[in-house]
């Protein structure tokens, strides 16, 4: 469908909606546990989500939903599974090691940029542990089964094949040693995998060997899921409400979100240290966390941390003082878009100035006006155009903003219920 947003004030209290990264990790530890449980989930799930639940009950796992809790009952192992991810990479990558440690056989598709985005580093790894794939990209088949031992595998590649073998080398027979050979990036979402095995009960060590991180996974462990267990708010998608109060003109435009935690292991945590940095106005107390412009300076950030913070926060930069730098960002163009290209040319279709690099990105701060954005299938470019509207002199029409449903498919009630204002073109949907 295409959404076009008019220039509005967007301020009130919203609820942060629950953090796919760590429900991708729970839901995946559930349905390995002995004795599996519930966890807070309401319907609807967001597309990443749904790819989980279906290919864990393509594994086996049983899943149901009631009003406010999703009750999952542990696989029961199956002689074969036809895993559709649709276009979760978090998906494909935490459970093709875990569905080899459970499942001897298994076709594994995938949808959008899914197939062109590289597993590699993992298929290899897994290659010379017991398990026989007939591509390195979907769609693929792999037979045989997942072997513990000593594993090498790069670090800076994505995160995610190691948060993958770390939820799978509990379930071998062998111990298992994980040796990263280069540094590693996006350590945030590997802390995150660790404190969530730990709930389960896993046994996981690390140390550091020549400067690198080595984890240590003994062999036969069982998960057991614990009574009571939540599940984090969403940074990620905070985010764009934090970043929407402090990019505003109006007075008194604070937007609150509530449900957060400060202490959160989430690396896009990150938002509130860099909007405080660039002038916002950010505020904690009992309510929940709010944020409203202030000086709006410009930014300098790294993003390889912080990979899906990049679009929201160069809205912010293009409508700033000063020019903002954006660097370490080469592996943002394998996201569902190309999100180095695809957030310039959004930026410059709403009227603002900047420069593409290999790595990176310089905005040059000044106002948008506003203007038609293809948002490319990438969940966070429908966002950050939607709060870019909010900003720019005359309305932003948004192709492709079904696209929104991968991460937060109530994004435009909660818009409208802050007070943004939206159509849908004739013919849009």
């Amino acid at each position: 469908m295409n959404v076009t947003c008019y220039p509005s004030v967007l301020s009130g209290t919203v609820a942060a909606i629950p953090s796919k990264s760590d429900l991708h990790r729970k839901l995946i530890c559930a349905a390995l546990s002995e004795n599996g449980g519930a966890l807070p989930l309401r319907e609807p799930y967001c597309d990443d989500i749904a790819a989980t639940v279906r290919c864990l009950q393509a594994l086996g796992a049983v899943f149901q939903q009631t009003t406010d809790r999703i009750l999952i009952t542990p696989i029961k192992q199956q002689p074969h599974a036809d895993m559709d991810c649709g276009e979760s990479g978090s998906t494909l990558r935490f459970l093709l090691p875990v569905a080899m440690a459970v499942c001897g056989d298994i076709a594994v598709t995938g949808h959008g940029r899914l197939p062109e985005r590289p597993i590699g580093t993992l298929t290899d790894a897994m290659s010379v542990h017991g398990v026989h794939f007939d591509e390195t990209h979907l769609p693929l088949h792999a037979n045989g089964n997942l072997r513990g031992g000593v594993y090498e595998i790069e670090g800076n590649v994505s995160s995610q094949f190691l948060s993958g073998l770390l939820m799978a080398l509990p379930l071998c027979r062998e111990d298992s040693e994980i040796r990263l050979t280069t540094a590693l990036q996006s350590a945030a979402y590997v802390d995150l995998t660790l404190r969530v095995l730990r709930e389960f009960g896993a046994e996981i060590y690390v140390s550091t060997k020549d400067s690198r991180l080595c984890y240590h996974i003994r062999g036969k462990q069982r998960l057991h899921m614990p009574e009571g267990l939540s599940v984090d708010a969403d940074w990620s998608n905070a985010a764009f409400w934090l970043t929407a109060g402090a990019v505003q003109q109006a007075e008194n435009a604070a937007v609150c979100v509530t449900g957060l935690d400060t202490a959160s292991t989430q690396g896009d945590r990150a938002i509130l240290r860099i909007l405080r940095e660039s002038g916002a106005a950010v505020q904690e107390n009992a309510a929940g966390l709010s944020a409203a412009r202030g000086q709006n300076r410009y930014i300098t950030e790294a993003m390889d941390a912080i990979p899906d913070l990049l679009p929201i926060l160069a809205v912010k930069a293009a409508v700033s003082e000063g020019n903002s730098e954006f660097v370490k960002a080469e592996r943002l163009r394998l996201k569902e878009s190309d999100r180095l290209q695809s957030t310039a040319q959004m930026l410059r279709d709403l009227g603002g100035n900047v420069d593409e690099y290999a790595d990176g990105l310089t905005v040059y701060g000044g106002q948008l006006r506003g203007g038609t954005v293809d948002a490319q299938n990438d969940h966070r470019l429908v966002m950050a155009a939607a709060i870019a509207a909010l900003c720019c002199r005359e309305p932003v029409t948004i192709l492709g903003a079904e696209a929104v449903n991968k991460s937060y498919p109530q994004f435009f009630d909660d818009y409208i219920a802050l007070g943004g204002i939206i159509t849908i073109p004739e013919g849009g949907a």
